[in-house]
């Protein structure tokens, strides 16, 4: 992407500002930094920060950054408009009473430490701001869609790789290193998440952690979950397989119903449907074999810098879908004694309905 998309994005959160009366926002989720800069999607670890953006109402931007990253910010902003630290917050905190005084100052309350408030708030007039930027970002321009469909392209090649590697003797974490292996590649800088390969009862467990001593037996079913992170963009997909010559007549009855279920909420899937209508139309299908209890989870979730972005496919969103959106749809079943099965695709709101990835 080019310098002139992140200023386009910093112009539409401008329009934002101003609706909210905020005179500034100090942007710290680092994967709104990236959106609105092109600078470094990851900090370090959750008490790291690589850097902090403050955009105005004005048009006088600024990103805050150490030493070590300024031969990189140079690269993406004016170098008048960089403003190295020693000690971030304190150092932030005298620039922006110098530049903002006692104006209003957006702050990503959900996403900052109780401690960096506390201590960078300190005579200075904040005001909580959270989803600015992600009402922003919940709709893909036609670069983004581009680059999440190339994430998806490689994930969809990944799945029809895998059952070269689905072999008796094969452990959960040997699966799970050879997705990542071949995501690396072919292209991708990393996984979007830590794979989810889940042999049987393990399956039960949505978020289930691959273990080394778990490994595939004639005759078992395994669910994975994998995704990409191609050009900076996420992809997520899930997939649940027999491992045997006999398919078993329970996993091969919770498997079409986990797919009807999941046709069910696609072809529902247009612009004006709430989330939570999404959701129900899975939860219905379900209720037709008596099995709702076993989906035990949302039917899915908004994808794109980020693996979990909005909208979030629950009971509980009224949020209206829009064209520019991207869902995943991943109805699952899951019982403690047997196991679980997902399926899961990456669905593009079109103008005109919508479009499976």
């Amino acid at each position: 992407m080019n310098t002139e998309i992140y200023q386009k994005r910093r112009d539409a959160l401008r329009k934002s500002l101003s609706k909210e009366n905020l005179d500034a926002i100090l942007v710290s989720y680092a994967s709104n930094r990236f959106y609105l800069s092109g600078f470094e999607l990851h900090d370090g670890q959750c008490n790291e920060s690589s850097g902090h953006l403050l955009i105005t109402q004005t048009g006088q931007d600024y990103l805050f950054t150490d030493s070590r990253f300024y031969e990189v910010a140079c690269t993406l902003w004016e170098k008048n408009r960089i403003v190295i630290y020693k000690s971030a917050v304190e150092d932030m905190r005298l620039f922006l009473k110098d530049t903002m005084g006692s104006k209003k100052i957006g702050i990503e309350s959900k996403t900052v430490s109780h401690n960096f408030y506390e201590e960078i708030s300190q005579g200075l007039n904040f005001e909580s701001s959270d989803g600015l930027i992600e009402d922003l970002r919940i709709i893909k321009d036609a670069s983004e869609i581009s680059l999440i469909e190339k994430s998806a392209a490689l994930n969809h090649t990944m799945f029809q790789w895998l059952p070269t590697i689905l072999k008796v003797g094969t452990s959960e974490a040997q699966i799970a290193y050879g997705i990542e292996k071949y995501f690396r590649e072919h292209g991708a800088t990393q996984c979007s998440f830590p794979s989810i390969v889940a042999k049987n009862t393990h399956a039960a467990r949505p978020h289930h952690e691959p273990q080394e001593s778990a490994l595939l037996t004639e005759n078992c079913h395994i669910l994975i979950d994998a995704g990409a992170r191609l050009n900076n963009y996420c992809s997520d997909q899930t997939r649940t397989f027999w491992v045997g010559a006999k398919t078993e007549t329970r996993f091969q009855n919770m498997l079409e119903q986990v797919q009807e279920a999941q046709k069910a909420a696609i072809n529902l899937l247009h612009p004006g449907l709430t989330c939570r209508e999404a959701h129900l139309a899975a939860v219905k299908s379900f209720e037709k074999h008596g099995v709702e209890s076993a989906f035990t989870h949302s039917l899915g979730h908004g994808i794109g810098i980020d693996v979990h972005e909005e909208p979030r496919l629950s009971m509980r969103s009224e949020r209206v879908l829009k064209a520019g959106m991207v869902v995943t749809v991943e109805p699952g079943l899951y019982y403690g004694d047997y196991g679980g099965v997902r399926w899961e695709h990456m669905v593009l709101i079109t103008e005109d309905g919508h479009k499976v990835l």
